[in-house]
């Protein structure tokens, strides 16, 4: 089994589609570990997406990410990782395959509905930013 991370953003939360997402996951064959509804303070966020600091949408998707509440996952299934990709769809809704969760419920490229982990070490590494393993089941 693998563990990946994953958010669903203010838009998808704020336009309620928390659940639709929830039961997609589900239906997808994740266990939901750890659970969270939260909203990102800006310190949060600039330090979660720290990566990005240097890149010119850096400050809009901090001003994105707390604007409102985000549900944080910690979710485990074989290949969770890739599977959560390729359920969550392209970065783009426009590219996103159909059925996938950015191509049902994204706005565009920035407000794209969902985050997921892009590989199994940063999943080891964003899981615990959210969650303590007393947090997780």
């Amino acid at each position: 089994m693998e563990r990946t991370f994953g958010i669903i953003k203010p838009d998808a939360v704020a336009s309620g589609h928390t659940g639709a997402i929830l039961s997609i996951i589900e239906k997808q064959g994740f266990r939901v570990c750890g659970l969270k509804l939260l909203r990102l303070t800006k310190a949060q966020a600039e330090e979660f997406y720290a990566v990005h600091k240097e890149r010119p949408f850096y400050a809009g998707l901090v001003a994105f990410m707390t604007e409102g509440p985000v549900v944080v996952l910690a979710l485990e299934r074989e290949n969770a990782v890739k599977h959560w990709r390729d359920t969550m769809g392209a970065t783009n809704p426009a590219n996103a395959a159909e059925g996938t969760i950015r191509k049902l419920f994204a706005q565009s490229i920035e407000r794209n509905a969902v985050h997921g982990s892009d590989a199994p070490e940063t999943a080891a590494v964003e899981i615990p930013f959210f969650f303590t393993s007393d947090e997780l089941v």
